[in-house]
């Protein structure tokens, strides 16, 4: 059962926080494991986790409450709707700070935790009078179902469907923004079903394919054991003509670089790169007291208003 110690730790390794501990250097044997010449570990593999078993290691839900908006001072809205496929979920609405609104943002959070812990990704959004709804994917937080690809992108679509029936937001001033994960989701959701009032897609940290980043972690065994389905550098260049804004930093320790800079080339105009230099998974945003926060504030009013 030797294939277990490499399955676990491309697991443990796809799926750590956004600031994970430093991770020890992986010896050169073990890595030449992970490599797998001559297919065998891939074999044993699929044998335990079944086709495309490997898919399920991009998720590590909980369903805790570690903190709601109002640690922030913001009041909000539980709520819930149904996915396509009629699984419930769950989300909090949270109204702007300001009398009116700029518009309604509609966040996708990563792939560990529940919407609790993702707060930090759009507290300053809420702040600067947009309303905000984030929302758990099925079998995360207090969403039913259990975690699954193809569900997770409709369940985006369906976040945007229930905030466009809100009588409390304009249905035409409508973004996306999505995190890691959030944004692959979002990218493959949008371009499969456009939505009339999205006027901007942002993404941060997002990767390009799954196969690809099970390959950065765990090497060709990784790559063996997911597929590429729903991939968003498939989707990406479908999102034209609404502008979008990728954002990545050059030091992000869980998605390299590269899969945005490849997201961004693949999409058609309109669109807007931030590179922000050392920033990392979960604070490319935040760096130098919000300078970037500033600029996409300022992306999002002209995506909004120009």
């Amino acid at each position: 059962m030797e294939f277990r110690l490499p399955v676990l730790w491309f697991a443990l390794a796809l799926l750590a926080p956004a600031d994970p501990a430093p991770t020890p250097p992986v010896a050169n044997d073990f890595r030449e494991l992970l490599d797998d010449p001559n297919g065998d570990l891939s074999r044993m593999a699929k044998g335990v986790l079944g086709k495309d078993g490997g898919n399920q290691w991009f998720y590590f839900p909980t369903h805790d409450e570690p903190a709601t908006p109002i640690a922030w001072g913001f009041k909000f809205e539980t709520v819930s709707f149904k996915s396509t496929d009629g699984t419930l979920l769950h989300g909090w609405f949270i109204p702007a700070k300001g009398p009116k609104s700029k518009g309604t943002v509609v966040f996708s959070h990563g792939n560990a935790g529940s919407i609790g812990h993702h707060l930090g990704f759009v507290m300053w959004l809420a702040e600067a009078d947009y309303n905000v709804l984030t929302y758990d994917y099925r079998g995360f937080g207090k969403s039913a179902g259990s975690v699954d690809r193809r569900g997770m992108v409709d369940d985006v679509k369906a976040a945007f469907a229930y905030v466009c029936k809100r009588p409390d937001v304009d249905s035409l001033r409508l973004v996306s923004y999505g995190h890691s994960l959030g944004g692959a989701k979002s990218v493959t959701a949008l371009a499969e079903a456009p939505v009339k009032g999205l006027r901007a897609v942002v993404i941060d940290g997002a990767f390009a394919s799954y196969q690809a980043m099970a390959r950065v972690v765990g090497g060709q065994l990784g790559a063996s054991l997911v597929t590429d389905e729903l991939a968003p550098k498939d989707f990406v260049g479908k999102l034209s003509p609404v502008p979008l804004l990728v954002v990545h930093g050059t030091r992000d320790e869980v998605v390299p670089v590269s899969h945005g800079r490849q997201l961004f080339e693949t999409a058609h105009q309109p669109k807007t790169l931030f590179e922000v230099k050392s920033g990392r998974h979960g604070d490319s945003l935040a760096r130098d007291h919000g300078a970037f926060r500033k600029r996409m504030l300022t992306w999002l009013a002209h995506a909004l208003d120009g």
